[in-house]
């Protein structure tokens, strides 16, 4: 494209939750873009309709520290609806950790809750044989560090879905849709070291009770992940030159 393009960044946090500017700002410097090319849209409060998906080119859509599709609440009906109306319109998508399950869940697959397979931290992932080949992902090598903290779990893709990658905990940890521009991740390539530490820094008991870890010393243990930064770059540069 000869301009920017145009992001939506569909978010489910409260208006207090600091987190809510520093993930556009994740977003934009993982996207190569300044953050006032992001327009946000709180699921929490409203639904997204196709005249405002027109006016945009890419959709992200990111994490919720404090909600979850499995427990739901009032606002998820019209959430999965958003889901459902990018995939229907066929708009370039990129989705991360709730993102990543509420897409699933949206589209037939099955989400559910397991403390015991909960991740939180620097992980590696084995990329599939679909993986390796994807234009996207595949440039890799068969194993991707990524940074991970979820107790929510993609049990089942929807149908029309490829995975491209698993960790040894879980196998469904991203996938594209075939024919579609849409892929989705449980990780989050749009963060960093620092800026996941300074995420998770805000549920510092679900750190405790997950990684059975202090803080400092789970600070310690994550590890910069540059490979799986660069997929947002990748997902654009493929997305909008087709």
């Amino acid at each position: 494209m000869s301009v920017s393009p145009r992001f939506l960044l569909l978010q489910v946090r409260d208006l207090l939750d600091p987190m809510r500017s520093q993930e556009v700002v994740c977003f934009a410097e993982a996207a190569g873009c300044r953050p006032d090319c992001i327009q946000t849209l709180d699921l929490l409060s409203g639904g997204l309709t196709a005249e405002e998906l027109s006016q945009v080119d890419v959709v992200l859509v990111g994490g919720s520290g404090d909600y979850s599709v499995v427990d739901g609440g009032p606002w998820l009906s019209r959430a999965l609806d958003a889901m459902r109306l990018l995939h229907e319109q066929g708009k370039p998508t990129f989705a991360s950790c709730w993102g990543f399950q509420a897409l699933a869940l949206a589209l037939g697959g099955e989400v559910v809750t397991d403390r015991l397979r909960a991740e939180v931290g620097t992980y590696p992932l084995q990329l599939t044989r679909d993986g390796r080949s994807d234009p996207v992902f595949g440039p890799f090598s068969k194993e991707l560090q990524v940074q991970l903290g979820h107790q929510d779990i993609v049990d089942r893709l929807p149908l029309g879905a490829t995975l491209l990658a698993s960790s040894c905990g879980v196998i469904n940890q991203a996938f594209r849709i075939e024919g579609k521009p849409i892929y989705a991740t449980q990780f989050h390539p749009e963060l960093t070291k620092a800026q996941f530490l300074q995420r998770v820094k805000n549920y510092p008991e679900y750190i405790q009770s997950v990684a059975g870890v202090t803080l400092s010393e789970f600070a310690d243990m994550v590890e910069e992940t540059p490979d799986a930064r660069s997929l947002l770059g990748r997902f654009l540069t493929h997305v909008l030159s087709a």
